[in-house]
């Protein structure tokens, strides 16, 4: 990394950007949720600008996403989003980026919305040709469809065992709703995945969808057994160098707030572009 870089700077055009294709992957894989249960109960609804989604019962995909930069929702919009989640048995959750209009969140505090957590949005410039790192006996490849169930089981087992560096994560959920949910991301929403190899074994997987000029690094891990071998270094930079070539300006990540995690990709030349409040209402 070069110690002269600029850090990259997030201003609300930005930020906009970044909200709009959040919101999208989140309406993707909400989609694809609800196409394997139709007769579940779900839902996708345009709200100011965003998305309120409810997948199904545990999804990470429950949520508010992208708020904040289409005007502010009015009294009856939120009204029918809150009795939608209701009607689910589900908690509302916005996600919403501290870049963005600061009347929603007095409008949502103001409607009983507890903040519970925060969440870090971290960016890099995509420039050039990314410099592939490949450490000695490492590999990263795309993920054929016979290799699909033992990347899924790298990357899941990942969710396993966070960070316990910085704060806690504010949720958990169990594996088979965290498998559905990335499965729904690679065969709905788009997302490539991509196998890490060492010495010819699977030792890792990481996943990347790429959108408006935007790389969003959707995930990254490594088996216990093979870290501090480089394989997330060689990850990352596979996914760097391919967001090049599919012409994105910006590759963004989100992490926990003081995380072994954000400190990684900070090191990678990653900067802190805003955070995210995690405001809650209860059913």
């Amino acid at each position: 990394m070069n110690a002269d870089r600029s850090p990259l700077f997030c201003d609300t055009a930005l930020a906009e950007r970044i909200e709009r294709v959040e919101a999208q992957l989140v309406a993707r894989a909400s989609q694809a949720a609800r196409g394997r249960r139709p007769e579940a109960a779900g839902f996708v609804i345009p709200l100011a600008g965003g998305v309120a989604s409810f997948a199904e019962q545990d999804s990470p995909f429950n949520k508010v996403a992208g708020l904040g930069f289409g005007g502010i929702p009015d009294s009856a919009a939120l009204d029918e989003m809150e009795r939608a989640f209701a009607a689910c048995g589900a908690p509302v959750q916005v996600e919403l980026a501290h870049l963005g209009d600061p009347a929603i969140g007095v409008l949502l505090t103001e409607r009983s919305y507890r903040l519970v957590s925060f969440e870090n949005v971290l960016g890099r410039a995509v420039t050039g040709e990314p410099e592939r790192v490949m450490p000695p006996g490492v590999e990263v490849r795309r993920s054929g469809e016979e290799e699909f169930d033992a990347w899924l089981d790298v990357v899941v087992d990942a969710f396993s065992h966070p960070d316990t560096e910085g704060l806690p994560q504010h949720e958990e959920f169990p594996r088979e709703a965290i498998e559905r949910a990335e499965r729904d991301l690679v065969t709905a929403a788009r997302v490539r995945a991509y196998l890490g190899l060492l010495d010819a074994g699977i030792a890792g997987g990481a996943s990347m969808r790429t959108a408006d000029g935007v790389a969003q690094l959707t995930g990254a891990a490594t088996a216990p057994a093979h870290r501090r071998r480089g394989v997330q270094t060689a990850l990352l930079s596979a996914r760097l160098a391919e967001a090049a070539a599919a012409g994105c300006d910006i590759a963004v990540v989100t992490t926990q707030p003081g995380s072994k995690s954000q400190q990684n990709v900070q090191r990678r030349g990653f900067d802190l572009l805003y955070t995210r409040a995690v405001l809650v209402k209860q059913p």
